[in-house]
């Protein structure tokens, strides 16, 4: 199932470029003189993958800094838009926040976190982001909408494979959220505007009950048996965590334990001098 995600995230991205009619692709706005190639644009981003991010320092908007090293030791989503965007970004946060309701259900309010950030240095202020976040309705736990200065703004495009560049219509730019793992670096790529909550989901499911370092084997096994068994369901929209499987493992372990009496019985019952007493 993962695996058409992902080939439906990959078109999906390569349509909306396409809706975006003429433009180039840049790593920033300074580069929009290059001809623009979809198939350069997703390699571009997946070459980002496995890239740990630096000292990125942000503001909130409260305008209290924020570093993205403070998120080690738990995953981290990560969406850039820019807030005079009336078309794609508004869409990109509302998919992206109907996915962290279902995610923060399957895994915990607290096992992630989730920045969106202004990628617009001169208009993406704390205060326009702040009217951003309230106009996509997002008032989720853990969840930061950020702003910074375009040096701080370049620097992390280039660690996450992001790509805008101006248009008619503000910035044209590749529909991406981006899964960072515990240790800070680029684990998922997400594409398109619209996304099943599965895309985002499954990476995280695999981060945060995967890949337990440290923990103790109890724990760690406690998490890959909830890895294994959390499936979604269509019809509620939901992850759920399967119980069915324990109810077979008890009623085996049932069956195997009363055979096991049934054949020690007999083996007792046919010992020598037994079948006379």
């Amino acid at each position: 199932m993962l695996r058409h995600i992902k080939c439906a995230s990959l078109a999906a991205a390569l349509l909306f470029w396409t809706s975006l009619g003429q433009g180039a692709i840049a790593k920033s706005s300074d580069d929009a003189d290059v001809a623009f190639d979809p198939e350069a644009a997703i390699a571009h981003s997946q070459a980002a993958i496995g890239r740990a991010l630096g000292e990125h320092t942000f503001l909130d908007t409260q305008r209290r800094e924020v570093r993205l090293s403070g998120y080690r030791g738990k995953p981290l989503v990560v969406n850039m838009v820019f807030t005079a965007c009336s078309e794609s970004c508004p869409v990109v946060v509302q998919t992206l926040h109907e996915a962290v309701e279902v995610a923060q259900d399957a895994v915990g309010e607290n096992a992630f976190s989730v920045v969106t950030i202004g990628f617009d240095a001169r208009d993406d202020t704390p205060e326009r982001m702040r009217a951003f976040a309230r106009g996509q309705g997002v008032d989720l736990p853990n969840w930061k909408f950020l702003s910074g200065d375009q040096a701080s703004i370049d620097r992390l495009i280039e660690t996450l494979g992001f790509i805008y560049f101006p248009s008619p219509r503000g910035f044209d730019h590749l529909a991406q959220t981006t899964v960072i793992d515990a240790d800070g670096r680029v684990y998922r790529q997400v594409y398109g505007a619209q996304f099943g909550a599965p895309a985002l989901v499954e990476p995280l499911l695999e981060l945060v009950f995967g890949r337990s370092a440290g923990a103790s084997p109890v724990a760690k096994l406690v998490d890959r048996i909830r890895l294994f068994c959390t499936y979604y369901d269509p019809a509620s929209e939901r992850y759920r965590f399967d119980y069915s499987i324990f109810i077979a493992l008890a009623v085996g372990s049932a069956s195997l334990l009363g055979l096991s009496v049934i054949l020690a019985r007999a083996w007792w019952r046919s010992r020598p001098g037994r079948g006379h007493a």
